[in-house]
């Protein structure tokens, strides 16, 4: 009796958990389906055509890309390890199986943000496409690195909810890139006319909203949290 009592109810515990895994797959899948296009429709082509007609072409580039190439590099790789080691940060089997390797992606995480970000500042200041996207790239990298560095600090306090909630802030500011590309690409933003005012506004555009929506997930989750605890 008391083995049927005690196995009773994993069955539904078991039903009610197969819809978020399949969720965070799918969702781990999209996000990195989404970084890889990024990275080779927008990343490679740097590395695979190093020279200054690749660099400067101004259609894909910027005047000053191939002077600044060694700081434009550590923008764009240390954007693209963090956009592909992310989505491994939150997904909880994951997490649970490979404890060691976690910690490890998370590690590469932090720290490509911080060499992605360095990159970042120095390219917002020298950029030749206005001060208005020098001051909204610069705002980015702030951000970019202000979520990170307060993942790591609550993991280093052992907060560890609080560390996971940063996490997802600092993603969501690291898939601005491609939200980025993806509005000025093949969103209604290609309309908007003159060409700088649209950039500047699709990449406010690409991180503020994005961050918008996630704090109010975010805190719809903790006050249902509460509600229930109560």
């Amino acid at each position: 009796m008391s083995t049927i009592t005690s196995s009773g109810p994993l069955v539904p515990s078991a039903k009610r958990r197969t819809p978020h895994l399949v969720a965070k797959v799918i969702g781990s899948a999209a996000l990195l389906l989404a970084a890889g296009a990024f990275v080779f429709l927008y990343v490679f082509r740097y590395y695979l055509n190093y020279n200054a007609a690749a660099f400067t072409d101004p259609l894909r580039g910027a005047a000053n890309y191939w002077s600044m190439r060694g700081w434009l590099l550590m923008h764009m790789t240390g954007g693209m390890v963090a956009l592909l080691t992310g989505p491994w940060q939150f997904w909880t089997g994951f997490r649970a199986r490979f404890a060691r390797l976690h910690r490890w992606t998370g590690k590469v995480f932090l720290c490509s943000v911080a060499v992605g970000s360095i990159g970042a500042f120095r390219m917002a200041i020298a950029t030749t496409f206005g001060t208005a996207f020098g001051a909204a790239l610069f705002a980015l990298a702030i951000a970019w690195v202000t979520t990170a560095a307060i993942a790591y600090y609550a993991i280093r306090k052992r907060r560890v909810q609080i560390h996971k909630e940063w996490m997802v802030r600092a993603y969501v500011v690291t898939f601005a890139f491609v939200t980025f590309r993806a509005f000025n690409d093949f969103g209604l933003f290609p309309r908007f006319t003159p060409y700088t005012e649209r950039a500047v506004t699709i990449l406010w555009a690409s991180w503020v909203i994005p961050l918008l929506i996630t704090e109010v997930v975010l805190e719809v989750r903790r006050i249902r949290s509460l509600v229930s605890s109560s």
